[in-house]
């Protein structure tokens, strides 16, 4: 039996994109009722792991310029960006460091008082504004404490989301479990913002925190919105072994070498100027590149890997600017990075696809917006230049929350509420999943579906192997795992992770299926079969729409202003 509430506007995800957006919209309006929605707590979510910096031009009158981020956002796609939406990532990130500032966030300083930045991949002149190497945690804890000045905002900690209810034209609510309880309820509301995160947790070696997964996704996929560009999957190049676990770019920002075992830092044959600070996308293919050519390490776990050498950095440089990393390399891999190299691979890093939106993060469902990673405004492209994405987060929170509060406020009268989907669902979840009666064990089916992404859709891909992938990944599909052996009301999570699995199940299939229709290599999806970029044929987004039979496929252009697209060297 399905419970009601109601509020004005939901955003579901309590990241960095979501607090944002609950911040922003509270300061619009105190009167709205404004609830935030997240199967964890707060300070649980993913936005907590980020580490590098947030990408910003501060100091014009010190050699950078806004035009500089503008085109090396762009480059770094490799030209699939739309650049409209890049020009305003970069003019609009300067006021959001400074309000973060204001709001309390510890950046890091020089020693002449000002925010201190640092290089990153791709970037022209060092611009990841950065606290030490926690700055999501640090983000994270500000935007929360400022939430928590708001009596309007409410937080729905540990509830799981679990489709979209509206009427063809207009959103009208969620329905969601109460995780504590194992209560279903029907939350009805004027306007949605989702901000659910990423979905890296779809491979089996990823950065991810386990909740990240692609519930969001999937339920505005059901919902009739597209998945955009989903076959462009950003693999960091230095991912510890073996947990993969995130060494911030930061590390090779402050000096870090990529050694091979000749003891060369071979990134001079790939990209002799930007050497370590290329794009992630091109340093992953060089240590993939090195590894097929025998000049990698075999970890003691089996696993072929580089080296990243901090040792030059010192110790003193390493406990200031790079503490957390010293703390994950002792507890992690039990190695002190002053003393020894750590051993890295190319690990799931960040989505560049999402949800399809405009400018202003408009989804195309009246009253549904999308921002931070779940969303896809295209802002990246083909390949995400490291710290614009908490930049993104920023950014789209505060754009997202303004047009879904000015749509709030002129919003017309109620349309009948379709109780019906709700039933629906809810017969969806509890008939088909919890109360389900398939033989294979969920955990096992899900261990193989993160594997078969990892082995076919990784750096390097090719057709044989992406249709491989895609007919596994749908003879997983089809076998008998819908099975919770958990009957539990309270804190079932074997149910919700198989809930889980159902959704990575369909957007696994999106990512292939678009990774097999792009038959060129651009950004982060590179095919040795097609080795070179297509613009006469592939520059466009890809929209895949659901089907319940098969999904559909269409093509998007890209915005281009004023940078042609160029052959793309570093």
């Amino acid at each position: 039996m399905t419970e009601y509430i109601e509020y004005d506007l939901l955003i579901v995800g309590s990241g960095i994109a979501g607090l944002r957006a609950a911040i922003e919209s509270a300061k619009q309006n105190d009167t709205l009722r404004i609830a935030v929605i997240s199967k964890v707590q707060v300070m649980r979510s993913h936005s907590v792991s980020a580490e590098g910096g947030t990408a910003a031009v501060l100091f014009e009158n010190e050699g950078d310029n806004m035009e500089s981020h503008i085109y090396d956002t762009i480059k770094g796609s490799d030209f699939l960006a739309d650049q409209d939406v890049a020009e305003k990532l970069c003019l609009e990130i300067p006021k959001e460091i400074y309000q973060l500032e204001h709001w309390g966030m510890p950046w890091s300083r020089r020693k002449d008082g000002k925010i201190a930045q640092r290089n990153f991949g791709g970037y022209s002149y060092p611009g990841a504004t950065y606290a030490s190497d926690k700055v999501g945690f640090f983000e994270m804890q500000t935007l929360y404490d400022t939430c928590l000045k708001f009596d309007n905002i409410e937080f729905f900690n540990e509830w799981y989301v679990t489709s979209i209810i509206h009427d063809d034209k207009k959103f009208l609510g969620v329905t969601a479990i109460e995780i504590s309880t194992g209560a279903f309820y029907t939350i009805k509301g004027t306007a949605l913002i989702i901000a659910s995160g990423g979905a890296g947790r779809m491979y089996s070696y990823s950065t991810y925190a386990l909740s990240s997964t692609p519930d969001g996704l999937d339920m505005a996929y059901r919902a009739g919105m597209a998945l955009k560009d989903m076959e462009f999957v950003q693999f960091h190049p230095t991912g510890i072994l073996p947990s993969g676990i995130l060494i911030t770019e930061g590390a090779r920002g402050e000096g870090g070498y990529l050694l091979n075992n000749n003891g060369e830092r071979f990134m001079k044959q790939y990209a002799a100027e930007k050497m370590e600070l290329a794009p992630r996308d091109i340093v992953s293919r060089a240590i993939m590149t090195e590894i097929t050519h025998n000049r990698g390490f075999i970890h003691e776990t089996g696993v072929q890997c580089m080296q990243l050498d901090l040792r030059h950095i010192g110790d003193d440089i390493l406990k200031e600017k790079l503490g957390a990393i010293r703390e994950i390399s002792f507890k992690f891999s039990n190695i002190d990075p002053a003393k020894e190299p750590l051993y890295i691979r190319p690990v799931c890093h960040y989505m560049m696809g999402g949800i399809h939106t405009n400018i202003d993060g408009a989804t195309e469902l009246q009253g549904v917006w999308a921002a931070g990673e779940a969303a896809c405004n295209s802002i990246h492209g083909a390949n995400r230049l490291g710290a614009n994405s908490t930049s993104e987060c920023m950014v789209w929170g505060k754009i997202t929350a303004n047009m879904a509060v000015n749509y709030i406020a002129n919003a017309q009268s109620e349309s009948q509420f379709p109780h019906h989907l709700v039933d629906a669902e809810e017969k969806r979840i509890y008939d088909g999943i919890f109360r389900g009666g398939g033989k294979m064990n969920p955990y096992e089916i899900r261990e193989k579906l993160t594997g078969i992404l990892n082995d076919k859709a990784y750096v390097y891909r090719k057709e044989s192997e992406l249709i491989d992938g895609l007919k596994k990944i749908r003879e997983l599909r089809n076998t008998s795992w819908r099975r919770v052996d958990d009957h539990a009301q309270e804190y079932n999570t074997n149910f919700i992770n198989v809930m889980e699995l159902d959704s990575m199940f369909r957007v696994a299939e999106v990512i292939l299926l678009g990774a097999t229709y792009r038959k060129e290599s651009r950004g982060s999806h590179a095919r040795i079969d097609y080795p070179h970029r297509d613009d006469n044929n592939f520059l466009h987004h890809t929209l895949v729409y659901y089907d319940i039979n098969d999904p559909i496929m269409k093509k998007h252009p890209v915005t281009i202003t004023k940078y042609k697209p160029v052959e793309r060297k570093y």
